[in-house]
């Protein structure tokens, strides 16, 4: 049975994750926290989530709650994933990073933990995502010479990163399937008189609004037809469910940084 710790355990994330721990056999929960003052510190994480008392409570101290378990899962802030990732290393356990917003300072560091460290860094853990990269990249192989690349992403208004972490990394496959480099043909907003669209750009476009827990559109388009490869996800249980999933597969790899495509034998 592998042991996870939930960082942010009372929020909404937080709460999805150990319902989804609860239902995953391979799986049980081991620790939990929150930032300080919270107002559930001190609460059982299990009861927050509405199942029984588990005797796991919600704690302020990111390492007594780490040292209790396997392995880590973080949606929270690209800071504070640093610093749990830092400190999971510290103590020799596995991390699964589902937090959005890195800088590429961020993602270096975390490329340099992970070579003492077992960690699945991912925008996004759902399964149907991580099919829709494979799909995005084999046709963007195909079709980049003669059809225009387009992204568009939704999400709840709530979302603090835009574009969405799963947009830039569906931007990134396409890219690479196209043969191009991302940093020189993204453009991320069109307003006024910009011109005629470029054949070599690739367009992320963000909508936020309401309670959309997260939309993805790719759009190939060109002359007389187009394909557009669609993902929505109607739960953050979606996400959920892929994190544990993670982290029990985390546990029996080498050292090293992988994503859902790893854990997904997609690659």
């Amino acid at each position: 049975m592998v042991k996870i710790t939930v960082m942010g355990a009372a929020g909404r994330m937080g709460k999805n994750i150990i319902t989804a721990i609860d239902a995953n056999p391979e799986a049980t929960l081991g620790g939990a926290t929150e930032a300080p003052g919270h107002p559930n510190l001190g609460a059982d994480a299990a009861a927050l989530a509405g199942f029984e008392v588990s005797g796991v409570t919600v704690v302020e101290d990111t390492t007594d709650a780490i040292k209790a378990s396997d392995v880590v899962i973080d949606f929270t802030t690209p800071e504070v994933s640093i610093r749990t990732a830092e400190i999971a290393t510290e103590l020799g356990k596995s991390i699964v990073i589902g937090t959005t917003g890195f800088s590429s300072a961020h993602r270096e560091k975390i490329t340099e933990l992970a070579e003492n460290n077992r960690i699945v860094l991912a925008p996004n853990m759902s399964v149907g995502v991580n099919l829709l990269l494979k799909l995005v990249e084999e046709a963007a192989s195909v079709l980049h010479e003669t059809f225009d690349i387009e992204i568009v992403e939704a999400h709840h208004r709530h979302k603090a990163d835009a574009p969405s972490g799963t947009a830039i990394r569906i931007a990134e496959v396409a890219a690479f399937g196209a043969k191009r480099k991302l940093e020189d043909v993204a453009v991320y907003e069109r307003k006024g008189i910009i011109g005629e669209r470029t054949r070599e750009e690739i367009g992320i476009q963000t909508l936020r609004a309401g309670d959309i827990v997260g939309d993805h559109t790719v759009l190939f388009g060109g002359d007389g037809e187009r394909l557009e490869l669609t993902h929505r996800a109607h739960s953050r249980m979606t996400f959920a469910s892929g994190a544990v999933r993670a982290a029990v597969w985390v546990t029996k790899q080498d050292t090293g940084l992988f994503d859902m495509q790893d854990v997904l034998g997609l690659k």
